[in-house]
């Protein structure tokens, strides 16, 4: 029992002591602080040496220490960039103003009416930056909302517009009657200026464009189907099939520009002559009477001789007539061949060889022809003589919709600031957000 209670008492001595050296210890800053408000008034070197002070108390019991505790952290709220750690210290003011007033029993010292008009001030300031708090926490939650509804906005805004967007590869330009070609995966369509698609590009793979005409073939080479589009009319038509121009054609062969005067000039496989249509009146164009013709192209000694199977005699060889491409320009071919040998000019009986001078020969209108050499287009008149190209019928656009690619590859049209497509119309972006915030 004797070594339990001197045991006892021998751990109260050590706890006494050390609580005496850990007072003893908070007091030497305590001093530091005061000696450093006096000297300099540093509240925030005043501030370093009370919280070392701390570490070694756990509890304020003296009322000048806990007055001064709370003028240093008043002191030093200002002294915080953030209004949160400002209130913090205010609050801490706050605590140790409290302390003093429970350790202060006379409450007529000047001394205690002093802290009472510290602890308004500290409570007014509190309530200050707490309303300050409100305020800011106000304002992030409107900024957070507002943020929120602008990301709504441009989502909605984004997947509008991207039902606005026409995933082509190619749009070509408008011509004067307000539409242009377009291109999808290798086949062509036709479009107008406000983004109603007037023929799917789902057929065909390739197409002719002159003078007001679309010319779409079902193949690029060999075709075997003609889509004629008229875009001063804006009606189209299916030609008839090669071998309703002659029953042992499969296939168009090599067809030339469209011109305007509607005519259509192909040079289908297995015949001896071209195909010219008027697209005008949807029918092959031929010869009326071939007699008749020849006896004038023979009294103008442009042939030598003609017979009844349709050819001509011309430097002592016999050619297949291939009927006639308008301006006086003849096809002609021979026997057992169906690759034009040559073009007959009844202008002046020049001969165009094809195989020095031109492969093909299109259409007259308007004093010129359009020939390939060599797969080059050139522009002649009525006896092979090149001449400067003539003008697109098809007109330049006048209207406002302008062509946007974007850069995910999609294409957008814009008219008068707006996305439109059809009916449909879009703001850009900022009107969007603009006008629906």
């Amino acid at each position: 029992m004797k070594k339990l209670l001197l045991a006892f008492l021998c751990l109260m001595t050590f706890a006494f002591t050390e609580a005496q050296s850990n007072k003893d210890i908070s007091n030497v800053y305590i001093k530091r602080a005061k000696e450093t408000l006096d000297r300099d008034a540093d509240f925030e070197e005043a501030l370093v040496h009370f919280e070392k002070a701390l570490k070694y108390l756990d509890t304020i019991t003296d009322k000048n220490t806990a007055s001064l505790a709370s003028l240093i952290y008043f002191e030093n709220y200002s002294l915080q960039s953030d209004v949160k750690e400002q209130l913090f210290f205010l609050e801490k003011s706050e605590s140790y103003s409290k302390q003093y007033f429970l350790l202060e029993k006379n409450v007529n010292s000047e001394e205690y009416l002093n802290n009472v008009e510290s602890l308004v001030l500290i409570k007014e300031t509190i309530e200050e930056i707490s309303e300050q708090i409100k305020r800011e926490e106000e304002e992030r939650i409107r900024k957070e909302k507002e943020l929120k509804k602008i990301d709504s906005l441009k989502n909605i805004w984004t997947s509008k517009s991207e039902s606005l967007s026409l995933k082509f590869d190619s749009i070509y330009k408008f011509n004067k009657n307000n539409l242009a070609l377009y291109s999808v995966n290798n086949y062509y369509g036709i479009i107008n200026d406000s983004g109603e698609i007037l023929l799917e590009a789902d057929k065909y793979q390739d197409v002719l464009s002159f003078d007001g005409y679309f010319i779409f073939k079902n193949k690029e080479q060999e075709a075997t189907q003609i889509y004629c589009y008229n875009t001063n009319d804006k009606t189209g038509f299916l030609l008839p099939s090669p071998s309703d121009f002659n029953t042992l054609s499969t296939h168009f062969g090599n067809i030339m520009l469209p011109r305007g005067n509607g005519r259509l000039v192909a040079y289908p496989n297995n015949s001896y002559e071209p195909m010219v249509y008027d697209l005008s009146v949807k029918k092959n164009v031929k010869v009326s009477n071939k007699q008749d013709l020849f006896k004038n192209l023979k009294k103008n000694d442009i042939i030598d001789k003609y017979n009844k199977d349709d050819e001509v005699k011309i430097n002592k060889v016999w050619y297949k007539f291939g009927g006639h491409l308008g301006g006086g320009i003849h096809p002609l071919y021979l026997n057992n061949n169906y690759d034009v040998h040559s073009f007959l000019c009844s202008i002046d009986g020049k001969m165009l060889s094809t195989s020095s001078k031109y492969q093909y020969i299109g259409a007259f209108y308007n004093n010129k022809f359009q020939a390939l050499k060599n797969n080059e287009t050139v522009w002649i008149n009525q006896n092979g003589t090149k001449v400067s190209a003539p003008k697109d019928e098809a007109g330049v656009y006048s209207g406002n919709t302008k062509v946007v690619k974007l850069d995910n590859g999609s294409y957008q049209l814009m008219k008068d600031s707006l996305i439109i497509l059809g009916t449909e119309k879009l703001e850009k972006m900022s009107d969007f957000l603009r006008n629906n915030k």
